[in-house]
């Protein structure tokens, strides 16, 4: 069952790199085109910092980090105590979005961001951010409702 959530994580990455790919070769630095109106926009920014471009050029800080949280999800998910679906698939999520931002980190010394949300007020982001974000929900979950009556059972 680990391959499926690995799969998870692989096409996060291949997902995140693919469109950071597109962004970076079709659009200027700060070059925003709408893509649903009023919605959704691309916005083409570099970020070296973390998220909300926190802690500017720490990137040997964010390359310990990553190689840590990347070891804690390979732990998690291999581990047979913790298996559940919210909990494995936020693992997953999470797994494959440290990855895709810590390949941009490695290899440009920043993260692409493009993802901008035209409704709100919010900040841009990119797949891997919402990978993190959502793995992080679903992981919250689990703690909440699902592991409490899991451990009574033990």
């Amino acid at each position: 069952m680990q391959f499926l959530y690995l799969l998870i994580s692989l096409f996060i990455v291949l997902a995140d790199q693919g469109l950071k790919f597109y962004i970076a070769t079709n659009f200027h630095l700060g070059e925003v085109q709408q893509v649903i109106p009023g919605i959704l926009s691309f916005t083409y920014l570099q970020n070296n910092g973390a998220a909300w471009n926190v802690l500017p050029g720490q990137m040997w800080l964010f390359y310990a980090i990553s190689i840590v949280t990347i070891g804690v999800c390979l732990y998690f998910l291999f581990n047979k105590k913790y298996k559940n679906t919210w909990f494995d698939a936020g693992i997953a999520l999470v797994l494959g979005g440290i990855i895709g931002n810590f390949i941009d980190r490695l290899h440009l010394k920043y993260v692409v961001d493009m993802l901008q949300l035209d409704f709100i007020h919010f900040n841009i982001f990119n797949i891997a951010d919402s990978a993190i974000t959502v793995g992080v929900i679903l992981i919250f979950i689990y703690l909440v409702f699902f592991d409490e009556k899991e451990n009574k059972h033990d």
